[in-house]
């Protein structure tokens, strides 16, 4: 099975109204966008904003999303 990875992020409404959880999704979306020929084919990825995100800037999330993947071992290490 060589599926593509499929992502999915979440953001509560108690980290703020919609345009707030539109923002974070937008970040996190686009933080992972560049790295997606990276990570692992074939599995099911959640991202879950917690409240830090509403004041994060852009390469935060980025540094955050890619670090939260490394640990997990799920970064391909041939395309580091």
């Amino acid at each position: 099975m060589d599926a593509s990875p499929r992502v999915g992020f979440s953001v509560s409404k108690k980290i703020g109204n919609s345009v707030v959880r539109n923002r974070c999704r937008r970040l996190m979306r686009e933080a992972l966008r560049p790295h997606l020929p990276k990570i692992k084919p074939g599995k099911d990825y959640v991202f879950i904003g917690r409240h830090s995100l509403a004041k994060a800037d852009f390469y935060q999330v980025e540094k955050d999303m890619i670090n939260a993947l490394r640990r997990k071992g799920c970064i391909m290490e041939a395309l580091k």
